[in-house]
Parts: C-alpha cells; sequence; structure tokens
C-alpha cells in the first residue's frame, strides 16, 4: 500500500543515536544516514547522507545535555529536511527540557518553551511527537500538532510485575497529583499526596504528606528528576509518617552532578526512569533502574505514518482530561 507521505525514514540526532536505534530496531527498518558535526569554534553542522525527497521523515532529538547545543541541532535538521524536499518532517523530541519555562511567573522573565515551540515550527516541523511534558498546556504554544506519549503504562508495568504490596502512590506535591491518581487508577492503589515547598532552585522542602502511609510500601511518581531532592525529601517524609519501604518513578532521569550520590544514599529502594535522556553526568548508582520506551515511541511513529490514532496505545483513563 503506498503510503500518503512516501516512504518512512528515521533519522537519529547526536543526544538520541542510542534511542534512535532501538526505535528502527523495532520498526525493522534501518536507522537513516545522516551526520551532525561540532567544530571547535562552536559551530554546528548538519548533513544528510540520503535521500528524503518525499517522503515521511522523522527526526529524533532529546533536548538533554548540552542542552541549547542540541536544540540548536534539531533546528538545522528541520531546515535541512525542508530544504531537501521531504513530504513530513516530524520532530521526535523524547525530553523537551524547556518544557520548565512554560510560564512568566515573575517580572521580566522569557517564557522559554513557547520561544522553543516557535523555534520549532519555522524550522520546518510539521508536527511534534514528544512525551510527558512538565505542562499539558505547553502543546498550546505550537500551532502545529502535538502527539503527547505518556510513560505511565511502561511504568506501571514494571511496578505491577514486582507485586509489591501495601502499595500507596504518592506524588510529591500537588502539581504532579492528578498524574499520580492516574498512577494509582492503573496500579489499583491509593493515594498520598506530598505540600512541598522549593526554597531555592536546588533546596525543596516537603512539609508535610497527605494521605495514609503508616505501614504501607510507597511508590513516588513524578514527570522528571534534576538532583533528586523532590524524591528524596518526599522519601523521608513518608517515612517519618510510618512508610515502609519507598520506591520512585519518573519519566525523564536527567539527574545531575551529585544526584547519583544523593540516591544511592537516600531511603529509595529503587528509583526507575526511562531511557528519554541518554547523556549521563556520572555513572548511575545501583537502585537506578533503566526501562525503554523506544517500542512506545515508535508505535507512535508508526500510527503517524499511517494516519491511525495514538490514542489506542494508552488505557482511556490515561487520556482522558
Amino acid at each position: 500500500m503506498q503510503q500518503p507521505y512516501g516512504e518512512l525514514k528515521v533519522f537519529a540526532g547526536s543526544a538520541c543515536q542510542g534511542f534512535g536505534r532501538k526505535v528502527a530496531e523495532y520498526l525493522g527498518i534501518q536507522l537513516s544516514a545522516g551526520e551532525a558535526v561540532r567544530f571547535t569554534e562552536g559551530n554546528t553542522f548538519v548533513r544528510i547522507l540520503e535521500n528524503v525527497r518525499g517522503r515521511d521523515v522523522y527526526i529524533i532529538q532529546g533536548l538533554s545535555y548540552p542542552v541549547n547545543d542540541n536544540f540548536v541541532e534539531l533546528l538545522f535538521w528541520l531546515d535541512a529536511f525542508r530544504l531537501a524536499s521531504a513530504a513530513q518532517v516530524t520532530a521526535v523530541i523524547p525530553f523537551f527540557s524547556y518544557g520548565k519555562g512554560d510560564k512568566k511567573d515573575e517580572p521580566r522573565v522569557s517564557i522559554r518553551a513557547r520561544v522553543c515551540a516557535d523555534c520549532i515550527e519555522a524550522a520546518g516541523a510539521d508536527r511534534v511527537l514528544t512525551m510527558d511534558l512538565h505542562s499539558p498546556q505547553i502543546q498550546g504554544f505550537f500551532r502545529k500538532p502535538v502527539d503527547h506519549l505518556y510513560a505511565m503504562p511502561v511504568l506501571c508495568d514494571y511496578f505491577r510485575a514486582k507485586q509489591i504490596p501495601n502499595l500507596v502512590v504518592a506524588s510529591p506535591d500537588v502539581g504532579f497529583g492528578k498524574q499520580a491518581v492516574k498512577f494509582a487508577e492503573l496500579l489499583g492503589t491509593p493515594v498520598a499526596i506530598g505540600t512541598k515547598e522549593r526554597l531555592s532552585p536546588d533546596q525543596v522542602h516537603v512539609w508535610t504528606v497527605i494521605g495514609d502511609v503508616r505501614g504501607k510500601n510507597v511508590l513516588i511518581v513524578d514527570d522528571m528528576a534534576l538532583t533528586g531532592k523532590s524524591l528524596i525529601e518526599m522519601a523521608r517524609a513518608v517515612i517519618d509518617k510510618g512508610a515502609e519501604k519507598v520506591y520512585a518513578a519518573v519519566t525523564h532521569g536527567v539527574l545531575v552532578p551529585g544526584a547519583a550520590e544523593a540516591i544511592a544514599n537516600s531511603p529509595i529502594e529503587e528509583l526507575v526512569i526511562t531511557d528519554t535522556v541518554e547523556y549521563r553526568f556520572e555513572p548511575l548508582p545501583p537502585n537506578v533502574r533503566v526501562v525503554s520506551v523506544a517500542p512506545l515511541f515508535a508505535e507512535a511513529i508508526k500510527s503517524i505514518h499511517e494516519r491511525t490514532s495514538i490514542s489506542r496505545l494508552f488505557p482511556p483513563r490515561i487520556v482522558r482530561t
């Protein structure tokens, strides 16, 4: 059957080479050829090494460290595909790190996520495929279609298989509380919410925990872990409330310098992250495990290419508002 947007082509930028190979392998295709070069003075250069005219192109490039270099590289890839006459170009961004800049919450600051969205569209993206944006409203910053994936089913499958007794799902703050409720619904558990105050960019304090965790095993969930301090403070708070063992699950395990040691020495028995972030500042500690969401991205790419629904990949309770 002839596809409406031509032959499927999947490329990977320098931030997602391993992830891109996993996606291509799952799709049963070869990762398409391209190269990115960073010159000594800081310039970035990209080159497509095969014909994409009339093809349905997907460029996988996450915005992990070095964030600005990877973002500019993504823009250059999009421009190159547009100039090479690709029929459709989808920016596949497993981790959209500027998603934290989703609002103007103090005077004279930029809404960075919106600026990034404008640049991605201007460079030539016809649509965006991403996962677990820090705030869902970021989809509204784009005038092009955005397909938003959730790591929740993959993380829930992992912990469901562990068959942890007396489990309670917990969020370190009310901001992720709605998603924590969905985790709890999928796992069939109660939910608890922490009341967190951020004292500085690198310092947080959980004042109290709403919900019964005494004698329970607790699974703390969040969208990302940078320093890991929100997870660690919440773990200590539920232990103080009488919890037994504490686990954690986040989609984007950025884990900046110092986070590995902090998590290794924390009350967290096991932290599960996905492979949306490839760059590692430090080796992962023994209590951190990585699960892959590459098959989920591959299925989403297949759905976009074949013009079928992406909602089919998730239980209805996840995609409902």
